[in-house]
């Protein structure tokens, strides 16, 4: 293997750690929740989003960097050592932290307040206020609640991932002339973390109270005779990537049921804890959770931050969220197969409304002339449309066959139940490839039309999802071209069944074809550029930090290739290093809707290609998973999508975040006699009403 030495382009100086970036991309998103042109139930939104995201990088990117401290892992491009990055990450969730709890206790919680919506804390409890708080205790949460005093004969309980608990101190003896200690209280699932007073009782309409806090009011009545000492909240967030030895297992779904009970049970990641606790039961906690010193955050506020996202559901106010927008409607979709037939159709979520995608599953279900349908399904949603169209059209005959991906992470149990269900109605269910998650999203019609048969296609960059259609910006593309419905007719094969390898003539596929299709693409337009013809790249994804990628990329760039890529997450390349990577512009787009669609655009000397596809520029994507990469072929199709989606990013000017060379993010702004852009507010305000 070819060093640093004799490939400069592999020195590590030229890469930026991909977990550490991923967290700075939290940093971000908790800027939405500071800026004032944002309304403020929506600021909150962001708040809590940058706490949940938090949560899952540490149950599974800090989880990934701690397994790979103990087991040893391939060095990544960055060179750093896992424990230099889980120290980083510590230090920078520290950062993160401290600044989320700023922002809630010293500029949305006043802000809320002020317009009235009031987050009251135990220090500002009126006494009528109290009395109800003490009743709702007692009636509502004090009969499901078991405390668990800690002595010899009860160790220390499991405490489950990210569930609310509260330590307690206790002075003096119980009915049985047991001395106290410590105790600790579970609030069960069951719960609602946020209690809304009566308006009767507050005076205000939108006032709400923490679960927390009325645990560490009244908790001294769970222990009649004791003196409570002192009551102190914490949160325990643990490991939850499940592992699968999938060539020992006869029974996939089987192996992962037995994994999913004890998920919330696996390897602490992080501990947080109540700012005012004693030292003592903070060393012990760590002690108990096997966690060094750094992996504790003392918070001043509720540990579970994220749960505060219940007001912005319960608060009725239009004039503190986004204004409220119609999706444009498809003209036609009553006629799916007629419409296809006539030409290819473009969805552009969430602008564009996923109606559509469930037309044509639902009219295909319903269709005499309709003899198979074929789907993936990766993120389907619960009671998910598409799943009952499904199973009609398997009641009504069709021959159905679903790819589920059970692996699908945190939506294993979901997929579970989704996978019975289908088979309980006579659907083909089919797992995917042993060691390959199976992320593409593709769905074949075959219809029968004359004396021939007639493939139809939906292709998307996001999940067969109508939920998530209506907050994350995707495509799909809906056709009837016939090599792209004989390719997707091929790969369909290739996982239902031991196909050998298949030769595509439109898509690119992973992981076979699509990482080096990819290469080949970035080298033709660097040996464009040396020959003096049209060379550029423009490229929108989620994430990149395969290496081979990024090292084509600095070598197209040194050729003089103009590359852009608009990257929401983590970006493991470092844009501006002189000689390397002048050429390269990295950004970042974070507004109302999560950026999801990715576009891959190559001028191939004045003849452009443009892709749509379900892989991220990761080496998961590329080399390990299922993935499906599509040509725009329609010329108007192609031009819309590099508008809609290039283009229009790049011209933004309000949501953009610029890399640079050091690894910092900076907020782009209008300048001089610039207009203000913003790209998504530019596509409602084209596309929706």
């Amino acid at each position: 293997m070819l060093d640093a030495a004799a490939d400069p382009l592999r020195d590590p100086a030229l890469y930026l750690n991909r977990e550490l970036s991923q967290l700075d991309f939290n940093f971000r998103v908790l800027a939405q929740a500071l800026d004032t042109s944002v309304p403020l139930l929506e600021r909150l939104k962001y708040l809590c989003i940058s706490c949940t995201n938090l949560d899952e990088f540490f149950e599974i990117r800090a989880a990934t960097v701690r397994h790979a401290q103990d087991f040893g892992a391939p060095v990544a491009p960055d060179g750093l050592a896992p424990t230099t990055v889980l120290k980083r990450i510590h230090d920078r969730a520290a950062e993160l932290v401290a600044a989320q709890y700023d922002c809630w206790n010293h500029v949305l919680r006043p802000q809320l307040g002020e317009a009235g919506v009031r987050v009251l804390g135990r220090n500002t409890w009126t006494a009528r206020q109290t009395r109800w708080l003490r009743a709702y205790f007692r009636d509502e949460v004090m009969p499901v609640l078991s405390p668990l005093g800690l002595d010899p004969a009860h160790p220390f309980p499991k405490i489950l991932n990210k569930s609310l608990n509260v330590v307690v101190v206790l002075k003096g003896k119980d009915a049985f002339g047991r001395v106290g200690n410590l105790a600790i209280v579970r609030a069960p699932r069951s719960l609602p973390r946020i209690i809304q007073l009566p308006e009767a009782i507050s005076g205000g309409e939108y006032d709400f109270v923490l679960l927390s806090s009325v645990l560490s009011e009244f908790v001294h009545e769970l222990f009649p005779g004791m003196e409570v000492k002192g009551a102190y909240q914490f949160r325990v967030t643990r490991n939850s990537e499940l592992i699968v030895d999938e060539e020992e297992v006869e029974n996939l779904a089987l192996a992962l049921r037995d994994e999913l009970v004890g998920r919330g049970y696996l390897r602490a990641m992080r501990l947080e804890i109540a700012a005012d606790c004693p030292k003592p039961i903070v060393r012990s906690l760590l002690q108990n959770f096997d966690l060094p010193e750094n992996a504790v955050y003392r918070i001043d506020g509720p540990v579970n931050l994220n749960r505060v996202i219940q007001i912005f559901d319960l608060v009725q106010r239009p004039d503190l969220k986004f204004p409220a927008f119609q999706q444009r409607q498809l003209a036609g979709s009553d006629a799916m197969f007629d419409l296809v037939a006539d030409g290819d159709v473009l969805l552009h979520h969430p602008f564009d409304a996923f109606t559509p995608v469930l037309e044509l599953i639902k009219q295909a279900a319903e269709d005499p002339n309709v003899l198979a349908i074929k789907q993936t399904l990766y993120r389907a949603g619960k009671d998910s449309p598409i799943v009952e169209h499904l199973v009609q059209a398997a009641r009504n005959g069709k021959d159905v066959t679903v790819v589920v991906e059970l692996r699908a992470r945190f939506d294993e149990e979901a997929n579970l139940g989704l996978a019975d269900r289908l088979q309980e109605a006579g659907v083909q269910v089919v797992y995917g490839v042993v060691g390959y998650k199976t992320h593409a999203k593709m769905l074949l019609i075959v219809r029968r039309e004359g004396r021939k048969l007639r493939r139809y296609v939906h292709l998307g960059t996001g999940n067969y999802h109508a939920g998530t259609a209506r907050a994350y910006t995707d495509f799909g593309l809906i056709t009837a071209n016939p090599d792209i419905g004989n390719d997707v007719h091929l790969i369909f094969q290739q996982l239902s069944g031991l196909a050998p390898a298949i030769e595509l003539k439109c898509l690119l596929q992973s992981p076979f074809t699509l990482h080096a299709g990819i290469i080949a693409r970035i080298e033709r337009e660097t040996a464009h550029a040396i020959e003096g013809r049209p060379a550029r790249i423009v490229a929108k994804m989620n994430a990149l930090n395969e290496p081979q990628v990024m090292r084509a990329l600095y070598a197209a760039s040194q050729a003089g290739v103009r590359i852009d890529l608009i990257i929401r997450g983590a970006c493991a390349l470092r844009p501006g290093v002189p000689g390397i990577s002048d050429n390269i512009r990295v950004r970042s787009i974070i507004g109302r809707f999560l950026e999801h669609h990715r576009v891959y655009w190559f001028a191939n000397g004045g003849e452009p290609e443009l892709y749509c596809s379900s892989a991220d520029w990761l080496e998961r994507n590329l080399l390990r998973r299922v993935e499906t990469c599509f040509p725009i072929l329609d010329p108007d199709i192609a031009a819309r999508v590099r508008e809609e989606s290039l283009d229009n990013y790049l011209a933004d000017n309000l949501n953009a975040w610029e890399l640079r060379e050091d690894g910092s993010y900076v907020k782009l702004a209008p300048e001089g006699d610039e207009m203000p852009h913003s790209a998504q507010n530019w596509l409602l305000a084209r596309l929706c009403r």
